[in-house]
């Protein structure tokens, strides 16, 4: 048994590599099984976020090659392309690197709460698929504990640095008065909804939600006073908009460089910000080329992030000792597993040897032996049977002078030094 986590993220990859290797939210449950299918592979869960693409996998004989050729498999990608970008991370540090993901210690924003989400996320998703078994469903588990703790002890998420802030903190450097701007946010999620939030409490008083679903875009406007569109009216509203922020789940481009150049063309020239927040991207990246408008990706916003993260470090520092505590705990629980299978056999050893024994005894009685003789008789026989053969194996280590052997044996019987 192995533990194995494989990642390409943020900090591995640019965005032009994470989006060729993302998993649409519908299709990774049958990801899974597929996955499962392959040879070695006996529990799986993959995490796929737009800074990250990860496959946690309980594997035989730390085969990791199966994993790799998947993956390129199913991407239809070389395995020579991704490789300077793959991190892979067995046992110990497989642990570790899915509680620093849970944490928001390997996060592109340090400390952030929403991957904590999108873990439970992978690992629900997982559970429903029923690719998860004891190992992998005890590491969520455990990391769902850890990252509680680590809020609850420190101050990881005590600062208000999140993409979505690093997006609105962009566009306050570019409208110096936010005030009378319209933004027009593309998605209806918990990024959007948090960009919705600091647009708002930065003074935009025109908010613009487009969504796929139109239900779920009109629950978002009506908190902020904003106005709801279907995804397939965006176009008609782009030229409103000052600023455009889009985070969507879309596996391909929803707004291409015709429809901004009609926008830009309405807005006689009047320059548009737009942040791609998304992996895939949902913008084209040839809009960026375009005049009057500046487009950003996601991982033009690392700058910014990086100076809200100051106020972290120190918060860091202590959530990363308490996981070093807590990565040898669950290292203590899977070298536990391997006596088990040992205490079961014991176990089963000395409860043959009690029905023999107490089966001999009820024969007596049967016969009308006396009571208290055959009462005698079992404890010292039952006693010299449970004996026997630790006692041989002891003379046997002192005979060969395996003093590990003897040590050993006082500890797992509690016997006295003398």
């Amino acid at each position: 048994m192995s533990l194995l986590a494989f990642s390409i993220n943020h900090n591995t990859a640019p965005v032009e590599i994470r989006e060729k290797v993302s998993f649409a939210p519908e299709k990774i449950d049958q990801a899974l099984n597929t996955l499962r299918d392959c040879p070695d592979v006996n529990e799986a869960a993959i995490l796929s976020t737009c800074n990250r693409t990860e496959i946690y996998c309980e594997i035989d004989n730390s085969n990791k090659d199966s994993v790799v050729k998947w993956f390129s498999q199913y991407h239809q990608i070389d395995e020579r392309e991704i490789e300077p970008y793959v991190f892979m991370h067995p046992d110990q540090e497989a642990v570790r690197h899915v509680l620093r993901v849970a944490c928001g210690l390997d996060s592109m924003v340090l400390g952030e709460p929403q991957i904590l989400g999108q873990l439970k996320d992978a690992y629900s998703i997982a559970s429903k698929a029923g690719t998860l078994g004891i190992f992998l469903n005890r590491l969520f588990q455990y990391s769902f504990s850890v990252a509680k703790r680590i809020r609850t002890n420190t101050a990881i998420g005590g600062s208000p640095v999140s993409v979505a802030f690093a997006a609105v903190s962009l566009a306050k450097q570019i409208f110096s008065d936010m005030t009378g701007h319209t933004a027009l946010l593309i998605g209806a999620g918990d990024t959007i909804e948090l960009t919705a939030r600091h647009l708002n409490e930065s003074g935009i008083e025109n908010m613009i939600v487009a969504n796929r679903t139109i239900e779920r875009a009109s629950l978002l406007a009506k908190e902020f006073n904003a106005k709801a569109i279907a995804l397939s009216e965006m176009p008609e509203h782009l030229a409103e908009a000052d600023i455009v922020i889009s985070s969507t789940a879309s596996q391909l481009p929803i707004l291409g460089k015709g429809t901004v150049e009609r926008a830009i063309k309405q807005r006689k020239h009047r320059p548009i910000f737009m942040v791609d927040i998304a992996v895939p991207r949902d913008i084209e990246p040839e809009v960026g080329a375009m005049q009057d408008v500046y487009l950003y990706s996601v991982d033009d916003l690392k700058e910014i992030i990086d100076e809200g993260m100051k106020s972290r470090q120190e918060a860091a520092q202590q959530a990363e000792e308490i996981i070093d505590t807590e990565v040898q705990h669950f290292m203590n629980w899977l070298q536990s597993l391997e006596a088990v299978s040992l205490v079961r056999n014991y176990r089963e050893n000395a409860e043959d040897i009690c029905k023999e024994m107490l089966d001999k005894a009820k024969r007596r009685l049967a016969n009308g032996d006396n009571t208290e003789e055959v009462m005698e008789e079992l404890a010292n026989q039952l006693t010299n049977k449970l004996v026997h053969q630790p006692s041989v194996q002891m003379k046997q280590a002192s005979y060969e002078g395996r003093h590990d052997l003897l040590e050993a044996a006082r500890i797992l019987l509690n016997l006295d030094d003398e």
